[in-house]
Formats: structure tokens, sequence, C-alpha cells
């Protein structure tokens, strides 16, 4: 890393904290609210083992007594809740994007969060990243991108420069209109001080509000290693399209021999009443010394990605976090979540 250049670190880079943002009566969570909130309690007992915990909350009492029960003394210890409004929990796409140079200095990028394309409500969430900054839990230089549309969970970076992202998702209307994907793929060489931006076209999840964003399908992995989601099923109704992703990923890897492409199970179809959910292992959270990976009472498929996902990072702990309540509001544990890269800074 150039000493005065600052890039988006590889997730699997030292961290210095995760963020969370609470659920509340009043958001899309209130008909199962315990049932989320002791989904969160659990992930939030699983972080604080290895790092600090900083949790965006509108109920910051309620949210407190949540953790008193299974937290112990020392984890509590590294728990920051902030109070602010907050009009849902998918902090991976409102939270800050941070960049760091080779000094240490960090830079945490806000871009606009306007709910997957105007889909849903998100005044709120657009400003969290801004008062966590104003509050002080979040340390570097805040850097206002609110001019263009960016969520967290639609790239991925390997840490040296090359940034992968889909295009259904950054195409997909009411996001940077009328800019063109060159016009997109310049911001964010610039944005981001990418070196190259790399484009997949396939592989959008049925039930994904996001349109398709690239931490439900692929991620990326130290060794110049990508995970991917495999469909092996030709009865599903996402298998064309998810054949279609593997075959852009092998011709990547053709074209970048130093690449590995490994696949994950594709979780059996679920539903919640008649609607299926976007089940995905891809969207495991990478944090110091583990990795939390979602599961769906589905043993024989969770134990696979486990033992995938734990190859890829040698020498983490691997932590199972049943997903199925999560997946009913259409997310899962990634997209809950935003790390902080840990500042080299003296």
């Amino acid at each position: 890393m150039t000493a005065n250049i600052s890039i988006l670190p590889a997730e699997w880079a030292p961290q210095t904290c995760i963020q969370l943002t609470w659920p509340h009566a009043d958001t899309d969570w209130a008909p199962y609210l315990s049932d989320i909130v002791n989904t969160l309690v659990q992930m939030t007992e699983a972080i604080t083992r290895y790092e600090p915990l900083i949790i965006a909350s509108q109920t910051p009492d309620a949210t407190r007594e949540a953790l008193l029960t299974a937290l112990t003394e020392r984890q509590m210890e590294r728990v920051t809740i902030v109070e602010c409004p907050v009009n849902d929990t998918w902090a991976r796409d409102h939270g800050g994007i941070t960049l760091m140079d080779g000094e240490g200095n960090r830079q945490v990028l806000d871009f606009r969060f306007n709910g997957w394309g105007d889909k849903f409500e998100a005044a709120h969430d657009n400003l969290i990243t801004r008062r966590l900054h104003a509050a002080g839990v979040i340390q570097g230089e805040l850097i206002d991108n609110d001019d263009f549309v960016l969520e967290g969970g639609s790239i991925e970076s390997d840490g040296q420069g090359t940034v992968f992202t889909t295009s259904q998702c950054l195409m997909a209307p009411h996001r940077n209109q009328p800019l063109t994907q060159t016009d997109v793929e310049n911001q964010l060489k610039e944005r981001l001080h990418a070196e190259r931006i790399v484009w997949f076209n396939h592989g959008n999840l049925i039930g994904d509000d996001t349109d398709g964003h690239i931490d439900t399908i692929v991620r990326i992995c130290p060794d110049h290693t990508l995970l991917y989601v495999q469909s092996t099923d030709a009865s599903d109704e996402q298998h064309a399209d998810f054949l279609a992703l593997e075959q852009e990923l092998q011709a990547f890897r053709d074209a970048n021999p130093e690449y590995r492409i490994q696949p994950l199970p594709m979780p059996r179809a679920c539903y919640y009443d008649d609607e299926r959910l976007p089940a995905t292992y891809a969207n495991f959270l990478i944090i110091n010394g583990a990795v939390l990976v979602p599961t769906y009472d589905q043993p024989d498929l969770d134990a696979e990605a486990c033992r995938i996902i734990g190859e890829a990072f040698p020498g983490r702990d691997i932590i199972p976090i049943d997903s199925r309540i999560i997946i009913r509001q259409h997310g899962s544990i990634h997209c809950l979540t935003m790390q902080y890269p840990e500042s080299t800074k003296k």
C-alpha cells in the first residue's frame, strides 16, 4: 500500500470494531421483534469475544437490557450504544465505507443510502454514519459522498486495488441515473481509489431487495480466492442465472489465473408463508479471529458451507449463526453489519 494513497482494505484486514443497527417496534421487524433481537444478541455475543462493537439504536435502554443477560461484563465493556433515529437494520448498506492509507490514516466515505433505489424509507438511516462520527465512535476523516448512491453490500475489495461488483445492482433504477456503466465505473475508481472494477452480470437471488448485491453471491477471500454460490439443481428457478454467474467466474479465472474459484452450496429453498427468501451462505461476516456463517437448519449444507469457508480462512474460528429469522427481511449476517478497519497510526 503506497503511503499517501488510500484504498479500500480487504474485509479480513485487522478491524477496530463492527457496527450493528438495532431493530425496534416501528420497523418491519415488529411481527417477530423478539426473535430478531435474540439473533442479534447471539451475534453480539460472538463478535464481542473478538473485538469491540458499535450499536446504533433508537431504543438504547432496551438494547442494553437485551444484552446484559447474555454478555459477560468484559463483553459489555466492548459495546458502545449510540442513540439515533433508525429506519431499519442494514448497517452494511448505510454504514461508512472506510479507506486506509499506508500510514494508517482513515477516510470514512459516507455515501447516499436511499433504501436500495427508493424502495423503502431511509432518511434516518442515511444520517447514521455522520451521527456516529459526530459522537466520536467512528474515527477518521468523514468524506461526504451524498451525491452518489452506493451500498456497502454492493462492493467487495481485495485490498490491492481491485473492486468486485454487479451490474444488476449498480445499474438498477433509482441509483445513479443517468450515469452509464462506464460513468459508474469511473466514479468507483475515483471515490474508492480503485485500479480495477470487475463486473458480474448474473446471480440475483429470488426475494433479494438489493437488486443483486455481490455479498450475497460472490465473496473475495485471502490468496485470491473467490467463493461463490453454485446451483446444482436444474429444477430450481434460479438455476440458469447462477449457472451464467458460474460461467462468468470461470471466464474471469481463465483470464486471471492467479485467482481460484471455489463453490459454496446453495441452500434449499426457504420460505416464510408463500414467499421465497434469499438464503445464501455467501453472506458471512469476517471479524478478527473468526467468521460468522449464516445457517438455515439444513445440517448437511450448513456443515458443508462452514467447512468450505473455514478452509478459505485458516486459523479463524467458524461460528454458525441461525439466520432463518434474518432472511425474513431479505438479508443475512453480512447485510446486518459493517466493519471498520484498524488504524496502524500511533
